[in-house]
């Protein structure tokens, strides 16, 4: 049985109320994320964490920049437990979780940066369990509705973050070209060296770029 919380050295992720518990690749992706950020020239005042689950990515972004971050979440236990989360944490004046449904989310405002681990096991068999599909599967989010909200919320100079298995990838960019959205870097990581690549993080802008940056962990 999976813990019940999980330890940061500067935050806890209490997770309980969650179908989808912390990961290492999400923690990967949150970090990485994070550190492009603070290696950008352009300044990140406003975030939008799609799908923010126990509110994790929000978290790790928020220990490393200043900006102001609001989340999203379907499900409202999962929403209950990040706004936990955040109101724990040392940021909490800055993070703010709603729960709604993002295509249904009218903020009001453009953001600088959007991060999102979506559903992606969409052609894996379904569980029993509703919440869990939701939460694993792109039943209310597949890549045309999600594209369309980025489009909607991401600002004329921004970016957004989008983890995915390195399998879908291509899939994703393809359908991103349509809006369009430019891929501007690409990191693929494995467990180990003798493992295939398994998850890909994909980076895009709204302007086109020749050189496309290409990273391994």
């Amino acid at each position: 049985m999976p813990n019940s919380f999980f330890r940061f050295k500067q935050f806890t992720v209490h997770q309980d109320q969650c179908s989808m518990k912390v990961c290492t690749d999400a923690c990967v992706f949150g970090a990485h994320v994070a550190a492009h950020i603070e290696k950008g020239m352009l300044p990140i005042n406003l975030v939008l964490d799609i799908g923010t689950g126990t509110g994790l990515l929000s978290l790790l972004l928020a220990q490393k920049n200043s900006a102001v971050i609001d989340a999203i979440e379907i499900d409202k236990d999962a929403a209950t437990q990040s706004k936990e989360n955040f109101s724990d944490s040392p940021w909490s004046h800055r993070l703010h979780v709603y729960n709604k449904d993002a295509k249904q989310f009218h903020p009001g405002k453009k953001y600088d940066c959007i991060i999102t681990n979506p559903p992606f096991f969409e052609d894996d068999l379904h569980s029993p369990d509703e919440r869990k599909n939701t939460a694993k599967h792109d039943l209310t989010l597949n890549f045309d509705q999600l594209l369309k909200v980025i489009d909607d919320h991401l600002s004329a100079e921004g970016f957004f973050a989008v983890l995915l298995p390195a399998q879908r990838a291509e899939d994703f960019i393809q359908v991103a070209e349509k809006q369009p959205f430019y891929l501007k870097e690409k990191v693929l990581f494995q467990h180990t060296v003798n493992h295939a690549w398994f998850r890909t993080i994909l980076y895009f802008t709204r302007k086109k770029t020749e050189d496309i940056i290409e990273e391994e962990l």
